[in-house]
């Protein structure tokens, strides 16, 4: 089937402060009608591709349902979540996601679905350079990660193909990145908030120029720091919540200076009191080299991919995405248009945006 760039307005939105602090705290917010199992698997003597190896790579992951099989003892019902920069799985338990898609009768019951939460390499509870190693971390990248997250998949969870990858912002481009390296290994792919091609420009400027606040800060000692680098982790949030704006949002409830100074002593201030200065140099780094667009003709899953026209990381005047939609044998591109429930980039997360278009993917990638 050729690719549909269709392009069908309407989103929601939440801002990129939430993706550059840990979401673990979310939990207390969560999904209720089940408590998620939590593990951690152990991958030894890793290799990354810089060259550079761990004895042990921690790869922390929540799982919701429980695995089916068919008669051959193949997993059939897996459905594998990823998170975004400076996110963790545990943000697909927040009421926004999980309330809307977890539930009985909902797209992914877990009471039919077995659903698979990991945390990337650098992130959460996984291994990061926080724990210990700092800037002797290695240098990790998208391609390290998605790697990380096949072999939980595969070798610790035992699933051979995913009924369904979704992927939001940096998980929206892992998706892409699994759908290209292991054609067969995905049913259907819903990757949201991304384009399949470099992070260049605006998206690029904005990563740098916080790497550099952080570096500048004297505090930050290459890495060394006694104390987290206050000024530069100042610079860097104040970049992240323009990053992740959500104007529509914003005009509602930010309407006198006081409410603002609130959000910024309030919010901003918490969100910045909770980021590693470390951590997030890597996380931000970590998008170097990746550039799926030369592989989108290789992907052999029914994809449907979603952003929102209020994206201020991935905006629509650049054009890019009805181009590369083309390239996906069997894919569709919505563009959700701004309204009461857009969210900015943070409309990944916000499921009653767009999970009509996730029933369509269901339907269209085959029965359960």
């Amino acid at each position: 089937m050729a690719a549909n760039a269709s392009r069908v307005y309407g989103s929601a939105m939440k801002t990129l402060i939430a993706l550059a602090v840990s979401l673990v705290a979310a939990a207390s917010t969560a999904f209720a009608a089940q408590t998620p199992k939590q593990a951690d698997f152990v991958i030894h003597d890793f290799v990354f591709r810089s060259g550079e190896r761990l004895p042990e790579l921690k790869i922390h992951y929540r799982t919701l349902g429980e695995p089916r099989r068919d008669a051959s003892g193949k997993i059939v019902n897996a459905v594998l979540v990823l998170h975004g920069t400076g996110g963790s799985g545990a943000q697909f338990l927040r009421p926004q996601f999980a309330d809307e898609l977890y539930g009985p009768g909902q797209l992914l019951d877990v009471s039919r679905y077995y659903v698979i939460l990991p945390d990337d390499i650098g992130h959460g509870d996984s291994s990061k350079p926080s724990d210990g190693m700092r800037m002797r971390f290695p240098k990790y990248d998208y391609a390290d990660m998605v790697e990380a997250e096949h072999r939980l998949v595969t070798e610790g969870l035992g699933v051979s193909q995913l009924r369904l990858i979704m992927g939001t912002s940096m998980g929206c481009m892992h998706a892409f990145m699994w759908a290209e390296t292991w054609p067969q290994a995905e049913r259907a792919i819903m990757p949201m908030a991304c384009l399949p091609t470099s992070i260049a420009g605006r998206n690029r400027l904005w990563r740098q120029m916080i790497v550099r606040a952080i570096e500048a800060d004297p505090a930050w000692r290459g890495g060394d720091y006694q104390a987290q680098p206050a000024a530069g982790l100042h610079e860097a949030e104040d970049i992240l919540v323009i990053a992740g704006s959500a104007p529509h949002q914003m005009r509602k409830t930010l309407t006198t200076n006081a409410e603002v100074e609130a959000y910024i002593d309030g919010t901003i201030a918490h969100a910045r009191s909770e980021l590693d200065a470390n951590d997030l140099i890597y996380a931000l780094e970590s998008s170097r080299d990746y550039d799926p667009s030369a592989g989108l003709g290789s992907i052999q899953a029914q994809v449907t991919w979603v952003n929102s026209a209020d994206d201020f990381i991935n905006p629509p005047e650049l054009g890019l995405a009805p181009e590369l939609a083309r390239r996906i044998p069997h894919g569709q591109f919505i563009l959700l248009p701004v309204s009461d429930n857009t969210h900015g980039h943070g409309t990944h997360t916000w499921a009653v945006a767009w999970k009509s278009y996730l029933a369509d993917l269901l339907a269209r990638s085959g029965a359960d």
